[in-house]
């Protein structure tokens, strides 16, 4: 069994040894903005664990499968949300991944010195713009009495851990995401803490993804109806889950995540630092791995905002015929021409992990031409965007590395549509290539809980045995010219577009906590 927490819902799933999928139960779940603390999103545990509990007892009911020969249970969730718990073992404060109440935190980093933050990165791989010191810091300043109780911290993933098996501990894929490990030991650093003002005593064992945890608790047995026998084992995050439930664990393999952000990682068996501080770096799910990460914001919250937005029509056709908005909207976009006519968009920029932020979102170039320029080119306007933002962190992370990956794995949602996949290999100029099981991170955790079930020796194995691929989607060289000269449009566009949100002139779609 599989639990995956996301930003925007949790997904209970089943799977059996072959890593085929049984049974899976779905909720969606939000996170509420204190309106006391601007920019908050707090998670909230007690609604929370009733929503997973639910699903897991939803899941076995449905499936039909004896909780006696479920052998063991792994976690994913969204990074950087955090738990703090005190001496009882009581959670006493939780946010979600993208909260940003702590800008008068990142100030104050600032002022302890100016390099502070590219100190720390070059140890942890993080900056302040995610990561949890920031955010422990606000508890510090704000409320003094919870940060005097905090026994240990522990990110999403490990809380479900820890509700499933009563043991508090950490795994460094997710873990290291707080900035306050040493990327290359996978461990802690107290040192961190102690640069930055914080307590140096709330940091739990960890344990290396696929490591049994221990059992399901007596407790949790009574709430859901797993058994006390089932294992539970270590799992991780989810960007770095959905590496391994592709089979992107080597050196060189490089995946693309198409999800509400779509992140690019490039696997590595040894670390790097970027002087420039510009991408992230994160322990991998498997020892003795790590990842450098490139993220572009929203380009699946893009697709529906502008679904929600624009498409009554379609969505009456939806209700009377079956056929999804999406598949409609495929159809009228594959007769747009590479490029969209010259048309271009400004949602999400490149990495720039030291100084992260985005224009203002936009549409730029098109004409009052309806026949031309119509909802269809507008949609594939978006698709176009997600991979130009994608190029430009492939491009990035190459420039660190000094080399480039043969091929990308291309999964998540975005991967279903072959529209999108063909777009991403004509602007890469690289083959894309699509994994059978897409969602593809409860897949990770699931083999993250064979692994510690001894059902598979290791990594290696378990993809051996369970990943398996759909389709390849190769470059069109007429496409990938037209895609290289808007590309090169697009990024200084993009520069002139940040130029009026950086003098207030727009809005910012997004900045890091600290930065104007």
């Amino acid at each position: 069994m599989a639990i995956d927490a996301g930003t925007g819902s949790v997904r209970v799933i089943v799977f059996n040894t072959l890593g085929q999928e049984l049974c899976v139960s779905q909720s969606e779940w939000t996170h509420k903005e204190d309106i006391r603390y601007p920019g908050s999103m707090d998670f909230d545990i007690n609604q929370n664990i009733n929503i997973i509990i639910d699903l897991i007892k939803e899941t076995l009911a449905k499936s039909k499968v004896d909780s006696k020969d479920i052998l063991s249970i792994s976690t994913t969730s969204m990074r950087e949300a955090i738990v703090l718990y005190d001496e009882e073992g009581k959670e006493i404060w939780a946010c979600a991944n993208v909260d940003s109440r702590s800008n008068d935190e990142v100030y104050n980093l600032y002022n302890i010195s100016d390099s502070i933050e590219s100190e720390i990165y070059k140890v942890s791989g993080q900056t302040f713009s995610l990561g949890a010191i920031p955010r422990i810091l606000w508890v510090k300043n704000n409320l003094p009495q919870t940060y005097d109780r905090i026994k240990y911290v522990t990110m999403l993933n490990d809380w479900i851990t820890y509700r499933l098996s009563d043991v508090i501990s950490v795994e460094p894929s997710n873990g290291c995401t707080t900035g306050l490990f040493d990327i290359k030991s996978r461990a802690w650093d107290s040192n961190i803490a102690r640069k930055v003002n914080l307590r140096e005593d709330i940091y739990p064992i960890t344990h290396e993804s696929g490591t049994v945890i221990g059992n399901v608790s007596a407790k949790m047995s009574a709430l859901t109806g797993l058994s006390t026998q089932t294992l539970v084992i270590a799992g991780g995050g989810d960007a770095q889950l959905g590496c391994v439930g592709v089979g992107v664990i080597n050196e060189g393999d490089a995946a693309i995540f198409g999800g509400s952000f779509w992140q690019y990682e490039y696997t590595t068996n040894h670390v790097a630092v970027d002087d420039g501080c510009r991408v992230r770096i994160n322990c991998h799910a498997v020892p003795n791995t790590w990842q450098y990460e490139a993220i572009a914001f929203f380009p699946g919250l893009v697709m529906r905002w502008f679904r929600d937005s624009f498409f009554d029509l379609e969505r009456y056709l939806q209700d009377q015929t079956g056929e999804s908005i999406y598949a409609q909207m495929e159809k009228k976009a594959r007769n747009i021409p590479a490029g969209s006519y010259g048309m271009l968009c400004t949602f999400s920029n490149k990495m720039n992990y030291l100084s992260w932020k985005h224009a203002a979102p936009g549409f730029i170039n098109f004409k009052l031409d309806s026949e031309k320029f119509n909802k269809a080119t507008f949609y594939r306007a978006i698709m176009e965007n997600a991979a130009f933002v994608t190029k430009a962190n492939l491009e990035l992370v190459n420039d660190i590395i000094h080399t480039s990956p043969e091929s990308v794995i291309f999964a998540g949602g975005a991967s279903k549509s072959d529209l999108w996949c063909q777009i991403v290999s004509d602007v890469l100029n690289k083959p894309i290539k699509v994994p059978v099981v897409r969602e593809s991170t409860a897949l990770g955790a699931a083999i993250c809980a064979g692994i510690g079930a001894k059902v598979f020796v290791d990594f290696d194995d378990a993809i051996t045995k369970v990943i398996k691929f759909e389709k390849t989607y190769y470059p069109d060289p007429e496409n990938n010219e037209v895609y290289e000269g808007l590309y090169n449009k697009w990024k200084d566009i993009y520069a002139n577009q940040l130029e009026l949100a950086d003098s207030g002139l727009t809005e910012h779609m997004w900045t890091a906590p600290g930065l104007k």
